[in-house]
């Protein structure tokens, strides 16, 4: 057969992640190396590394390139880490596969945890959500705005624009640095939704090709992923909205926790529901009760 095209973001972690992708398919199928072709995508937000990414367009910056090529026939499935991925993706698009969840937590590099930063540190991020939960733990810490792929990030550190910064775990295991930074427990700082997760996307309509990737979905991953997401749809959410949440599938029951953030730290509001999986209104009934908690301030955070 023809190698299938991967088309991935050219940055070390996404090649990373492309090549467990291909390793996955490989194994599943008994495909040799040939069967699979990684196309590398320069996207948008690769090329604007000055700007948070609500200045330049959100979310899009890192898939509009490969949603464009699949569109086109250049490639015949993307990869990507799903808290990457905006909520509403464009009609014939599908989520076709996930990988397992890896860790979700953060990471801190510069300090042993959140509370050992000494007063008044600057902490690089561009992450809303993150900024937002440093600042409600910590008020006296300075944001600065780190963007740039893992590497990137690190030598700003060493270069001393910031005394720590906030790095995804999974991101940095995938890329072998397993040994920088110590982990924040998710009661700390709930994370992203999605994070952790790799995704596999294309064209609803390529039915071979949904077979094919189907071989490498982990559904329980795949489930909580699509709750974490509807949860963001129904809060009508966006790359500017601090929000963290957490699927996890516990005996064909899906506990969902969630929390809203204001952009300062100083509103939040959290909840958590636990449902049978495959209860698609569950994380919007969890999302319309976190808006009601909300303060008005807050809630127009979330209103799309």
């Amino acid at each position: 057969m023809s190698p299938l095209r991967l088309g991935t973001r050219g940055s070390p972690l996404a090649l990373a992640q492309a090549n467990m992708v291909a390793g996955a398919l490989r194994a599943a199928h008994g495909w040799d190396e040939a069967a699979i072709e990684i196309v590398a995508i320069r996207t948008t937000g690769d090329r604007i590394q000055d700007r948070a990414l609500a200045e330049v367009g959100g979310k899009a910056l890192w898939t509009k390139e490969l949603d464009r090529a699949l569109f086109d026939g250049d490639i015949d499935f993307a990869v990507h880490s799903m808290k990457d991925v905006e909520t509403i993706r464009p009609d014939g698009i599908v989520i076709a596969a996930t990988l397992p969840r890896a860790d979700v937590r953060d990471r801190i590099i510069g300090a042993e945890s959140v509370a050992a930063l000494a007063e008044g540190a600057r902490v690089g991020t561009s992450s809303p959500r993150r900024a937002a939960q440093l600042r409600r733990l910590r008020p006296d810490l300075g944001i600065v705005l780190f963007r740039g792929n893992v590497e990137t990030r690190l030598r700003k550190l060493t270069g001393g624009e910031a005394e720590a910064t906030l790095l995804a775990a999974a991101g940095l295991d995938r890329l072998g640095r397993a040994d920088i930074g110590f982990a924040i427990p998710i009661e700390t700082m709930l994370p992203a939704p999605a994070q952790g997760t790799v995704g596999i996307e294309t064209l609803r309509a390529s039915g071979e090709t949904l077979r094919l990737l189907g071989a490498i979905d982990h559904a329980a991953t795949h489930r909580c992923v699509l709750a974490e997401r509807a949860l963001l749809a129904a809060l009508g959410a966006d790359c500017r909205s601090p929000v963290a949440a957490l699927a996890v599938e516990q005996g064909g029951a899906i506990h969902l926790r969630a929390e809203l953030l204001s952009e300062a730290g100083e509103e939040h509001v959290a909840g958590e529901t636990r449902f049978a999986a495959g209860d698609d209104a569950a994380p919007g009934a969890l999302a319309r009760d976190l808006l009601a908690r909300a303060v008005p301030a807050l809630r127009a955070l979330f209103t799309g």
